[in-house]
This record gives C-alpha cells, sequence and structure tokens, in this order.
C-alpha cells in the first residue's frame, strides 16, 4: 500500500523540518503521495533560504515561521530563478512544469499557515501570503504541441490489443531465458494488470491497492480509492473482463495467499506472499512495452484510455469521472489528441 512506502519517508522528513510542517501534514487532506512530494520541495525550499542567507537557522528544523511572514515577492521569485538554473536528477534544467509543482507546494504551505492553521490561540500563524502574488509559470508548449508528442505514446485503438496479444503469445519467445519462469508464474497478472489499467484508466497507485472484494465482475465494476483517501466505483470496459477472469482463475492456486491476504494483485518474493508495489507495476509496464517496440509508462495508458473515450463521447466531464479528477481542466488535453478532426477540417478549406 502507499501508505505503507510513504509514511516512514514522510516521517523521516517531517524530522528535518520545522514544527509547523508537522501541523500542515496533521491537518491536511492530501493523499501520501502528495504530502511527500511537498514535503521534499519544502526541504528545498529551506535548503534554498539558509544558503540564500535569508535565515540565520543552522538546520532547516530551525527555520522560524516569521521568516516565512517576512518573505516578499522578490524573495519568491530569487528562488523560482534558482529553480530555473537547478537541475534535476537526470542533470537536466528543471522544466516549467516542475517548477509549478514547486510552486504549488508552497502555497499549500501558505494557505495553511495563513488561514487553514488553528494554533493554540485559535488563529493562524500569520496573515500576509506572499504567494498570492506569485503566479505559476507560462506553459512552453501549446495543447496542439503536447497532444502530438501525447499521441505518439499511447496504445490507441488496435494497437493496445496488439499489445496484450504480444504480451500473450509472443514475449515469451523474445526475452532472456533466465526470465521466463518468472513469466510464466506472472503472465496472468501481468496481462490483467496492463489491461486493467488501459480499460478503466486507474492510477498505477490504485491499480496496486485493488483488493479482491474491489472487483464486482458481475457488475462490470471497481471500486477504488482515490487521491486524498476519497472512494469511487469505476465502469470496467467489458473488453478486459477475459483477462481479470483469466487471472482470478490461477491466483489462489498460483501464489497460495494467507486467507488474511485481501491484496487483488499479487507477487512472491523469498517465499514471502505480498501486494505487488506501484513501482513494480511501473517496472512491468516499462518491460513489456519496451520489448513491445513502443516503450510507455502506465501513466500513457491511462492517457489512453482518456483519449480515446473522449473521442467516442465529446465528454470531459465524463472522461473526468472515469479519471478520478475533481474538475475538468485536465482533460482539456484530450479533447487536442485526436487531431485528424483539424487535418479533416483544414482539407475542406476552399
Amino acid at each position: 500500500m502507499d501508505h505503507d512506502r510513504y509514511l516512514p519517508l514522510i516521517k523521516k522528513e517531517l524530522q528535518h523540518l520545522p514544527d509547523y510542517v508537522r501541523d500542515f501534514y496533521l491537518q491536511t487532506n492530501h493523499s501520501v503521495t502528495t504530502i511527500y512530494q511537498y514535503l521534499t520541495e519544502f526541504r528545498r525550499f529551506f535548503n534554498w533560504l539558509r544558503e540564500a542567507g535569508i535565515t540565520d537557522a543552522t538546520e532547516n528544523a530551525a527555520v522560524a515561521v516569521e521568516t516565512l511572514a517576512k518573505l516578499r515577492r522578490t524573495d519568491i521569485m530569487l528562488y523560482i530563478d534558482y529553480l530555473k538554473h537547478s537541475t534535476n536528477r537526470q542533470g537536466r534544467p528543471n522544466s516549467p512544469t516542475s517548477i509549478n509543482r514547486s510552486i504549488n507546494a508552497l502555497r499549500s504551505l501558505f494557505k495553511f499557515l495563513t488561514v487553514t492553521a488553528d494554533t493554540v490561540d485559535g488563529k493562524p500563524y500569520f496573515t500576509q501570503n506572499v504567494m498570492l502574488k506569485v503566479d505559476s509559470l507560462n506553459a512552453t508548449e501549446t495543447l496542439n504541441y503536447r497532444a502530438h508528442n501525447l499521441e505518439t505514446h499511447m496504445y490507441t485503438g488496435e494497437r493496445k490489443y496488439e499489445f496484450i496479444e504480444y504480451m500473450q503469445n509472443q514475449y515469451e519467445k523474445d526475452c532472456d531465458p533466465r526470465a521466463k519462469a518468472a513469466f510464466k508464474k506472472n503472465k496472468e497478472r501481468d496481462i490483467c494488470i496492463a489491461a486493467l489499467i488501459l480499460g478503466t484508466g486507474v492510477r498505477v497507485s490504485e491499480a496496486a491497492n485493488i483488493n479482491v472484494a474491489d472487483l464486482h465482475l458481475t457488475d462490470g465494476m471497481l471500486d477504488v480509492i482515490r487521491k486524498g483517501g476519497m472512494r469511487d466505483a469505476v465502469p470496467i470496459a467489458p473488453w478486459v473482463m477475459p483477462y481479470i477472469q483469466d487471472y482470478v482463475a490461477i491466483r489462489q492456486d498460483r501464489y497460495n495467499p494467507q486467507k488474511d491476504q485481501h491484496a487483488f494483485f499479487l507477487t512472491q518474493y523469498h517465499g514471502t506472499v505480498r501486494r505487488i508495489t506501484y513501482n513494480s507495476i511501473e517496472k512491468l509496464i516499462k518491460k513489456y512495452s519496451t520489448a513491445f517496440g513502443h516503450p510507455l509508462t502506465p501513466h500513457k495508458l491511462r492517457h489512453t484510455l482518456a483519449s480515446e473515450l473522449y473521442g467516442i463521447t465529446k465528454d470531459q466531464v465524463l472522461v473526468s469521472q472515469q479519471l478520478g479528477q475533481k474538475g475538468t481542466s485536465a482533460t482539456d488535453l484530450y479533447t487536442h489528441v485526436n487531431q485528424e478532426a483539424q487535418k479533416d477540417a483544414l482539407k475542406q478549406l476552399k
């Protein structure tokens, strides 16, 4: 589960951050993955405050809340400039999207400190929210450009069936002989995972967290826990059902889970049967898709479902509901993915 993976990491981050950040953690309702990402952004921000001489604190945990209360827009813009000229783990400059994630994390923290926080006297820590004066960076790519790139990294139409068929019938012939035993053991599980993401659009973490009781095969529905811990129920594309049933048929005998093991997707490591992690799902999708000749991530499988669903319905609200998104802004991209309509319109110009 995400909690099992991230709670120790969150605890470690909190040990080196100020007490008011701990209050932020306790009093906000973000998912554990979002919280962890935010805490790493706070660590980077507090490191910069110390390096830039904006605080006299010698460690991040000692950065006073009064320091944040006195920050000006100029200070935040200097930090953004620092991010623009920094590199990520791959040694590449931080993208606008990456920098905007940092800005959003700080917005969340400052909103908590100035509005949401409930201190001993019932008031927030301070009232001047400098982040209200800071805009997100403009995107450097149009939706059309992003759509063009995205379209080349999806398995729409017949390609998704070809991908599943490749996993069923060809991968074993192409893979390293040493990997065949593991593949045979996990074949039905891995195909079920790929098909389920393609046929529901669930996030990789949501797929990993599915329990046996979450599947309602008679109704073709799946219960999922969305970001923030919200429960949701999503329909499963009918073409996916045979692959789910194939995995259900072998799950008990193949993995021999304990009676109290509720996880649907299982893995066996050194004789121990446990829930598959989302990292393992990401790796197996990368492995199969690379062998297929079109490498992609589970997130692109999710994009595939969203694009195809919008192409059929032209309904952004429906797509956002299927994806478990709170609004339709994140689905704007899918209205641009299929550029054939634009091309057809251009051909009609006199």
